[in-house]
């Protein structure tokens, strides 16, 4: 009878054993689960920053070319104003060169 009970006392201490070491790797799983979110966090918001600062950039790019389309567009319609007879010969030219290099 102390052999049964030297075994069972033996099975009862790997057992606690067995739970002791699954409880700390748990427990050090769950520290790297941790780390590993908060260095994904921490690379999305300088993913984010970084996404944000090319917007802006591109935005900034955007505005200056449609001020400058605008202003192109101004020039044009100023200098047809100023020299009627001498924009409509031009676009007449101008049509003339691409009805030529389309018809070949």
């Amino acid at each position: 009878m102390n052999e049964d009970q030297n075994a069972e006392e033996a099975a009862k201490s790997g057992q606690d054993h067995l739970k002791s070491a699954a409880n700390d790797l748990q427990g050090a799983a769950g520290a790297q689960i941790e780390n590993i979110r908060q260095a994904a966090e921490q690379k999305a918001d300088e993913f984010r920053e970084t996404a944000e600062g090319k917007v802006q950039e591109f935005r900034g790019a955007a505005q200056q070319a449609t001020f400058q389309a605008k202003s192109w567009r101004a020039e044009g319609e100023a200098y047809v104003r100023d020299n009627p007879i001498k924009a409509v010969l031009v676009a007449l030219g101008a049509g003339l060169l691409l009805g030529f290099l389309l018809r070949r």
